[in-house]
């Protein structure tokens, strides 16, 4: 039988979970072995060595073939994680956190599916907000586009040789770099010293 073909993580018996970490587990016909989750590939590579060498394993069929002995494996794997009472309260508490976002859940799908009408209300309420909003955001956009343009303006009579009514030390020079670009977005998402 030809060898078996290593997995994406590069190691033999190792595997990517979708959390980020590396599983590591043995096979031998319909026998799985599990060794567990680790933080590196590497990690479970070694592992997965020990528990090859401890199985009798040929070293062809190991992910570092350098080690020589079953003693250099167990050196080299890492050590058996332990579950701690906080790991368990750790578990237990995002458990229970999950069960009442699950049961909240539910409960406003009930509470939709029975009360319509207020649904019906909290959509229009937010989209009075929204138009509210983008009409205040309109009003300000307009409201520094005149200050702009007064400030400008002054500027260009200053340096056309006239005076303007501004005096040195006027706030509303600084209006002449206000943003006023037309490529903000109406949701709020621009940042106002962009231009």
């Amino acid at each position: 039988m030809p060898p078996r073909r290593r997995s994406a993580s590069g190691y033999r018996g190792v595997r990517q979970c979708s959390n980020g970490g590396f599983y590591a587990e043995i096979r031998s016909g319909d026998l799985r072995l599990s060794l567990g989750t680790y933080d590196t590939a590497h990690e479970a590579a070694r592992a997965f060595d020990a528990a090859a060498w401890r199985l009798g394993r040929p070293r062809l069929q190991m992910n570092f073939p350098d080690v020589r002995t079953l003693q250099q494996a167990l050196d080299l794997a890492p050590p058996p994680r332990l579950n701690s009472a906080q790991d368990r309260a750790e578990h237990t508490a995002l458990q229970r956190r999950l069960l009442v976002a699950q049961e909240d859940e539910r409960v406003m799908a009930e509470w939709r599916r029975r009360h319509p009408e207020d649904v019906a209300y909290e959509q229009e309420y937010w989209e009075r907000r929204r138009e509210e909003d983008t009409r205040r955001r309109r009003e300000e956009r307009l409201d520094r586009r005149r200050r702009k343009a007064l400030a400008c303006a002054q500027a260009d009579l200053v340096n056309a040789g006239g005076s303007s009514f501004f005096t040195e030390e006027d706030e509303r020079w600084f209006d002449i770099w206000l943003s006023t670009s037309d490529d903000t977005d109406d949701d709020g998402g621009a940042d106002e010293w962009s231009d």
